[in-house]
């Protein structure tokens, strides 16, 4: 990864997704904010401090679809080009095609942590990171 930290928006309504990804993209040296609607992505979007990395988005949130807060991305000059992965149990072809036509990668749930971390790393142009190599153990007395 690159030395600077990544900053990833994770916008999902369902809480053991961000209860999921946060830990484990904070091991891995990113900056991680948690939405669970749209409102509250808007307003973490508007925000920007620190700016954003990337999103992973939901398509189906209680406020609305996912796909109508990646129009409103694509339509600003500021986000236009944001890099995004939508998360989603979608099966409508329609709607698929749609996300990737606004240029979202696309992964479907359920998803290992591994695959999406490759996806995103990828997708920012970094090295895969490597998670912290584990605590050394505490050498016993011989005693």
């Amino acid at each position: 990864m690159s030395p600077v930290r990544r900053h990833l928006l994770v916008v999902d309504d369902e809480p053991h997704i961000g209860l999921l990804l946060r830990p484990h993209f904070e091991r891995l040296g990113y900056v991680v904010s948690l939405a669970r609607t749209l409102a509250e992505a808007r307003r973490t979007l508007q925000g920007g401090d620190p700016p954003l990395d990337a999103l992973l988005l939901d398509l189906h949130l209680p406020d609305g679809s996912g796909l109508d807060l990646l129009h409103e991305l694509r339509a600003a000059t500021a986000t236009r080009a944001l890099p995004v992965i939508v998360l989603t149990a979608e099966g409508e072809d329609r709607i698929l095609r749609a996300a990737e036509g606004l240029g979202a990668a696309l992964l479907t749930k359920p998803f290992s942590p591994s695959k999406l971390t490759a996806r995103v790393a990828a997708m920012l142009g970094d090295a895969p990171p490597q998670p912290p190599p584990p605590a050394s153990p505490v050498p016993q007395d011989p005693r």
